[in-house]
């Protein structure tokens, strides 16, 4: 039997749609509020229809020395063009981290499965 990491698929999100893209500021300091945003299609635009889009996002923050990740947030898609109304696979959401660690995003296409990226935070004193 699989394991679900085995289906995880990644890339650079310049070159593949489906890879979700963390940007977090540069600077960060503790327990001050930051602002996290994950897309998918960043650079190369994913489809966004019934037939092919981003069914949803979440976001994981792992904390430097820990076992398991904390969930930051889902994020789910439901319009994908029922009465032409479509919602674009971008999230933002603000938190306060007291540790450097690494953020992770998953995010599910329809047609193509699962879709990582991880991006790094070092916190400043």
């Amino acid at each position: 039997m699989k394991s679900l990491g085995q289906l995880l698929q990644s890339g650079d999100w310049k070159g593949e749609k489906h890879v979700p893209v963390i940007q977090i500021p540069e600077n960060i300091k503790s327990n001050e509020e930051i602002e996290i945003k994950v897309s998918v299609g960043e650079e190369i635009k994913h489809p966004n229809t019934l037939e092919h889009h981003i069914s949803w996002i979440k976001v994981f923050y792992l904390p430097e020395g820990s076992k398991f990740p904390v969930e930051l947030g889902t994020f789910n898609f439901t319009a994908h063009g029922e009465n032409s109304i479509l919602n674009e696979p971008i999230v933002v959401t603000h938190v306060k981290l007291d540790k450097s660690g690494t953020i992770y995003a998953l995010s599910y296409c329809n047609l193509h499965g699962l879709w990582e990226n991880s991006k790094e935070i070092k916190i400043q004193e």
